[in-house]
């Protein structure tokens, strides 16, 4: 985990898009930096990484590296390279724990690069590259693209061919310090950008054939622009990255994307939006959205991983809280990734480094939503709720304070099961049920025994429709008195052509469906007057996990299988279009399980056409 400093905004290159160009008076004291380092390792990070302006023009850096090394974490620098072409400094750098360098680069010649740098300083940045590579290090070479180098990207691939162990990251230019004032002279058009990375990484793949070559990665572009590499998409938090501080700022903050956006207009439902960094708002207020494209119909995660990282403390008196003394604070902490977990007096801390949700929904989910579980289980994943998984609140001591809304908070385990609650009011919807009854998506059919009575005594007559020939014949020996078939609600079975239904149940299937206005459409249009919709559905949902249970469920080979994690809102508002007569609703929310429950009434005539 690296906490990045900035050690202050002096640079020995002048480079027209820097986010500090108008502050390169401004610098750090040397006392501060290395109280900064101090805190890092109070904080639990495990590698410090020194950025500036230029931190290798400091005249302290290997001071601070030894500091860095004499506190056990590891060392790493973001800089422009110049300074590392000299051997001896590399030398002692890697003698003290440097693993990790982000280098500037940006052109492939010394023409390119240096009109973006506005320096003489191609020979020494590349210079730094040889002196580098092959040493062990996590070595990444970024090339921020501008209107000046965007029609020579060829040229830097072909630049760092000879650096097996290095990383090629492609980054689009942030509207922010000369970024911002220089705005139309440097600022391409995003789906250029595009372009142009995705050329000069299929370029690179190909010159280095099967050899061992540099790896590519891109930064800060939408993922819709970037077919096929969207696994590619490089940041900070993907680098490891968890806070950082700035100069004069009096603790570390967390790292977050609040310079970007996903407009609602064009990202609604896409299925990138967990990993995609989406626009950067300067961009967006100047060009808008029209370059943007939600993609749909590929499966996403419905659940993410809070991993174990060490305990905070022991013997923690219940009223104490350790985020407002000051000995962890409360502003280093990402308040949706960073979980404290306070039990019997002990408080652990766990973080989730997921790319499949954003920010916004993992701050959802834990705080707006409360769906946040200790994984209790040996499983790869949790499938009985009830018996795998214990709900954690927000403690007590955090309801009337000042800091909560923007505070990590403390969570402490809730032991009762919240999911057999919120699960009894949809069996005994179950067990009213009479007529001919259409249950699509009817998988492992967890409600059998609630409609198995009235089925025997002939009162229900049960359809199941399931894609998987797999459980349709488990749940065919289970279920004797159940007709199955095998389908999609999207095109249902031509045996069941024909047949109308009193009662149709999507039963934790909704939120499988592919193309659900298609779903719906079909099944309502066998629906008979005055009979029912039945919807129940999960939102996604956190777990709190040890390394070694992270391990084991990132290990798995289970196939994604949910298209979306709507809640009861969304799927309320999706079925307007239908002239449904609502009946019963009920919400996900901080003291419910996160199971949602929509039940309709069809009247006489819908607006299914």
């Amino acid at each position: 985990m690296k906490a990045l400093i900035k050690v202050g905004y002096a640079c020995n290159d002048h480079c027209g898009f820097c986010h500090t160009l108008e502050f390169r008076d401004v610098q750090g004291s040397s006392e501060e930096v290395s109280r900064k380092i101090r805190r890092a390792k109070e904080l639990g990070h495990t590698m410090v990484v020194l950025s500036g302006g230029e931190p290798t023009i400091r005249p302290e850096l290997v001071d601070w590296a030894s500091e860095v090394a004499a506190l056990d974490m590891d060392f790493g620098l973001v800089t422009n390279g110049r300074m590392l072409a000299y051997p001896e400094l590399v030398e002692k750098l890697l003698e003290r724990r440097l693993r990790y360098v982000y280098l500037s680069l940006h052109g492939g010649t010394a023409k390119v690069h240096d009109l973006l740098v506005r320096s003489r300083a191609f020979e020494e940045t590349h210079g730094a590259l040889k002196n580098l590579s092959g040493r062990g290090l996590d070595l990444t070479a970024n090339c921020v693209v501008t209107t000046q180098n965007v029609d020579h990207l060829r040229g830097l691939v072909d630049a760092v061919l000879a650096y097996p162990d290095v990383t090629l990251k492609f980054s689009m230019v942030e509207p922010k310090g000369g970024g911002d004032k220089l705005f139309a002279r440097l600022m391409p058009r995003v789906t250029q950008v595009a372009d142009a990375v995705c050329d000069a990484i299929a370029y690179g793949v190909e010159r280095r054939g099967e050899a061992r070559g540099p790896h590519f990665t891109h930064g800060a572009l939408p993922l819709c622009l970037m077919p096929g590499l969207e696994r590619d998409f490089d940041d900070l938090k993907t680098d490891g990255f968890a806070s950082m501080i700035e100069v004069g700022e009096p603790d570390y903050f967390p790292v977050d994307d609040a310079n970007k956006l996903q407009p609602a207009e064009s990202c609604a439902g896409c299925c990138l939006s967990g990993a995609c960094p989406g626009l950067y708002r300067g961009y967006f207020e100047s060009f808008g959205i029209s370059e943007l494209h939600a993609q749909h119909g590929r499966p996403r995660s419905n659940s993410f991983n809070y991993r174990f990282l060490r305990l905070v403390a022991r013997d923690l008196p219940e009223a104490h809280c350790p985020l407002r003394d000051g000995s962890l604070g409360v502003t280093p902490w990402d308040r949706g990734r960073q979980l404290f977990a306070l039990n019997r007096g002990r408080l652990a801390s766990y973080r989730a480094d997921t790319r499949d949700f954003s920010d916004a929904e993992i701050a959802e989910i834990k705080h707006d939503l409360g769906q946040v579980y200790v994984d209790v289980s040996t499983k790869n994943a949790p499938d009985d709720f009830a018996r795998d998984l214990v709900k954690l609140d927000r403690a007590p001591l955090c309801d009337d304070c000042s800091e909560r809304e923007a505070c990590s908070g403390i969570f402490v385990p809730r032991l009762e099961d919240v999911f057999g609650a919120d699960d009894a009011r949809l069996r005994a919807l179950l067990r009213g049920l009479e007529g001919d009854v259409l249950d699509l998506g009817c998988g492992e059919s967890p409600y059998a025994e609630e409609l198995e009575p009235a089925a025997r005594e002939g009162r229900l007559r049960y359809v199941g429709v399931d894609p998987s020939r797999e459980q349709l014949t488990r749940l065919a020996e289970r279920m004797p008195w159940a007709e199955l078939y095998r389908g999609t609600a999207e095109q249902l079975p031509a045996e069941i052509a024909g047949r109308d239904f009193d009662h149709v149940l999507l039963l934790r299937s909704y939120n499988h469906l592919v193309r659900p206005d298609q779903a719906l459409r079909a099944c309502l249009s066998r629906s008979r007057p005055g009979g029912s919709l039945l919807l129940v559905d999960n939102v996604a949902f956190g777990l709190a996990r040890t390394d070694a249970q992270t391990r084991r469920a990132e290990g798995s080979t289970a196939q994604l299988e949910h298209y979306r994690n709507d809640g009861a809102a969304q799927a309320h508002a999706r079925l307007a279009a239908f002239g449904l007569e609502l009946l019963e609703r009920h919400d996900i929310c901080a003291k419910s399980s996160n199971q949602w429950l929509l039940h309709y009434r069809v009247p006489d005539k819908t607006a299914v056409s």
